[in-house]
């Protein structure tokens, strides 16, 4: 459907902008007060410039670019600056799904910081010893190496692996693989995956359950009758215990395993927005963090199978 002028002022849309973000994407009350909040300054500095009544399709990059030049000169971190910009984005969006014609949002470029802190993620070789170093001989050993397999596989957080419960993981003699749904952050449902590795690490950890807790991941110290399942510190000591017994050469957290399930997805070639749905994403913007990772490796496939090639 071709797009078409709208001759209201941009802020006029501000009303209907949040119903949309409340009916059509599921937003929270307090999360649209934040893009209200963050749209606000952008409308102060179209009125300090006298143009409060700017159209949607009258914007162009160069306001754009004065308005990140402004933003750049207040008192604000990069990464709150980029909130600001990413309100924007999705307001350009909203006029692209409302077939009103307006500055594209991908024309909108995001501020970087040269401070910001890269993610930590592990080469295959690393997570191989990292995954191995649990021993088959004890419980706590299988327990671990099911925790292990578990994260890589699934990308899940720490506050949502230790919600796991048993009941939801049905292994079959036949069972190579599974697919669970789980509850993460901001209460959003979505489908994790387990591979074979991690099934056969969970099945093999729970034969050697016979207790009646419901949590999947348990505590074997402390007094019989006491909370058993583990907490979300229980887990960052069981990935640094068997991170120094590895060898591996970087402060591992639960969020690396996470971080290197996520690289490695992209790595392969799996789309971005695949991968957001994995991790539980709201915003993309999040799951783009990946990509100063991926593109080298872009880059390099580019190169060796499409940059040489000769037409025929």
């Amino acid at each position: 459907m071709a797009l078409k002028r709208d001759d209201s002022p941009i802020e006029s849309h501000l009303i209907n902008f949040l119903e949309y973000l409340a009916v059509e994407k599921g937003l929270s009350n307090k999360t649209q007060e934040n893009y209200r909040r963050f749209l606000k300054k952008f409308f102060d500095w179209l009125k300090e410039n006298g143009l409060e009544k700017i159209k949607p399709h009258e914007l162009t990059e160069e306001h754009i670019w004065k308005y990140r030049v402004w933003l750049s000169r207040q008192p604000l971190k990069k990464s709150t600056q980029n909130y600001y910009l990413i309100a924007l984005r999705s307001l350009l969006n909203y006029f692209t799904e409302r077939n009103i014609l307006s500055l594209p949002s991908e024309k909108i470029k995001l501020a970087r910081d040269k401070s910001e802190k890269r993610i930590k993620f592990l080469t295959l070789d690393q997570l191989k010893r990292l995954l191995e170093a649990p021993s088959s001989k004890t419980l706590t050993g299988l327990r671990d190496r099911a925790i292990l397999e578990t994260l890589f596989s699934t990308g899940l957080r720490v506050s949502e692996i230790i919600n796991l419960n048993r009941d939801q993981i049905k292994i079959k003699p036949e069972t190579k693989d599974l697919e669970i749904s789980i509850i993460g952050k901001g209460d959003r449902i979505r489908t994790v995956y387990l591979s074979e590795r991690a099934v056969d690490a969970l099945r093999k950890y729970l034969q050697t359950r016979n207790d009646k807790e419901k949590a999947l991941f348990i505590n074997y110290r402390g007094p019989k009758n006491s909370p058993r399942r583990l907490t979300p510190r229980a887990i960052q000591k069981i990935v640094k215990k068997y991170s120094l017994m590895a060898g591996l050469p970087i402060d591992i957290t639960p969020h690396v395993l996470r971080h290197t399930f996520a690289t490695d997805l992209l790595n392969q070639g799996v789309d971005i927005r695949v991968v957001q749905e994995f991790l539980g994403h709201k915003n993309i913007t999040t799951t783009q963090v990946y990509t100063h990772v991926t593109n080298p490796r872009l880059r390099e496939i580019h190169r060796k199978f499409h940059s040489g090639r000769k037409l025929k």
